[in-house]
């Protein structure tokens, strides 16, 4: 059986001598306490910051062009509560995404020092990654982006700058869910107000002339469409690696699995937090995933 590249490398990996501790500097003193985790990319702060300008141009559209020229002002009150509250949820799910450590390993710390701390037994082997000096747990990857090993990394995702790992999945679920609401809820009011101004005269169905009132809508509609599309299948997607616990750089590589199966509530309450409560559908309840165990370096 011949060994591809990647299987190559781990077999290295393996082996003690590939660890070189001695070529490690001591990892650098850590940070102030509740520091701020974010990625200075230029690419990924950019795609941020359009996200954000999409939704409040929804939210332009939805209040100033559809909600509050309304002279029904049930329908008003009860849209304008829904959709702003869907948008507030989304904006913090995305915050919360892009502002949490998703599982950094810290870095630079395959030292001889830390490696002697573990403790191995005769037989045990860890795995260290050359690009950051890290001692590795099981099912870390590297991110070339964050620089940085991430614990349980699905993807580096650009519209949250950061990736999407073991402590912000949760985050980044919420996010895509909520963004799919707000899209299919401004595509369902964009469509009845067209049918208003059918049947109603165009000038007096918005604050804007019918011309600048047509193109608002189309916009939003071509961007409620598409990002249902995407955050549609994304959250199916996150939702199929929550319940098969397999992220989606494992489930590309094809890894061997390594670790124990467990049932699809168990995975889903290790990403949202024990027990089943409201607080998974909020982007403010951190999930408790337990503290880090050492030896999960170590296999």
């Amino acid at each position: 059986m011949m060994l591809t590249p990647t299987h190559h490398f781990r077999d290295l990996e393996r082996k003690p001598e590939y660890l070189q501790p001695e070529k490690c500097v001591p990892p650098p003193a850590p940070g102030p306490a509740g520091a701020m985790w974010f990625i200075r990319d230029g690419c990924g702060i950019i795609c941020a910051i359009v996200t954000w300008f999409l939704v409040l141009y929804a939210e332009f559209v939805v209040l100033l062009v559809m909600l509050i020229p309304s002279r029904d002002y049930v329908y008003s009150v009860i849209n304008g509560i829904v959709f702003n509250a869907l948008a507030f949820l989304a904006l913090a799910s995305h915050c919360r995404a892009m502002l949490t450590d998703p599982g950094a390993v810290p870095k630079g710390n395959a030292t001889k020092e830390f490696i002697e701390s573990l403790q191995l037994k005769p037989g045990q082997v860890v795995y260290k990654c050359p690009k950051c000096c890290s001692i590795k747990p099981d099912r870390a990857h590297h991110c070339s982006v964050c620089k940085r090993c991430i614990r349980k990394m699905d993807h580096h995702c650009p519209w949250v700058n950061n990736c999407v790992g073991e402590n912000n999945q949760k985050y980044f679920v919420l996010f895509t869910m909520y963004i799919a609401l707000i899209s299919l809820h401004a595509l369902i009011m964009v469509g009845f107000h067209f049918l208003h101004c059918f049947e109603e005269d165009w000038a007096k169905c918005s604050s804007f002339s019918p011309p600048t009132t047509v193109i608002l809508l189309i916009l939003l509609c071509f961007e409620a469409l598409l990002f249902l599309i995407f955050t549609s299948v994304m959250f199916g997607t996150q939702v199929h690696s929550i319940c098969t616990d397999e992220t989606g750089i494992e489930q590309l590589k094809k890894e061997e699995r390594r670790w124990a199966k467990k049932t699809k509530w168990m995975n889903m309450k290790a990403v949202f937090g024990h027990p089943f409560s409201l607080g998974w559908a909020s982007p403010f309840a951190t999930p408790d995933h337990g503290k880090a165990d050492p030896y999960q370096y170590v296999v």
